[in-house]
């Protein structure tokens, strides 16, 4: 006979009810993110250099297309390091 798997449950605050995150860009009305502004993008880039995902940024699908663009523009014309 097979027996059942019991089914996987993520515990922690993944599974727990909460509030989700708001867009930033979306929030303030901003229609395109500038990659002049080191300072604003720098929240979306970890200590290694990579950039942040939506679901750790909370920033829209839209909005982290454009911000992935504006930082590799800032690399390219080296306002951002390539590396932390």
């Amino acid at each position: 006979m097979a027996t059942k798997k019991p089914t996987r449950r993520r515990l922690g605050p993944a599974s727990a009810p909460g509030k989700r995150k708001s867009c930033h860009f979306c929030r303030d009305k901003v229609d395109q993110i500038d990659y002049k502004n080191i300072a604003q993008l720098r929240r979306y880039i970890s200590e290694k250099g990579k950039i942040r995902s939506r679901r750790i940024t909370g920033a829209c699908r839209r909005h982290q297309l454009q911000v992935a663009a504006a930082v590799k523009r800032a690399r390219e014309m080296a306002l951002l390091p390539y590396v932390g």
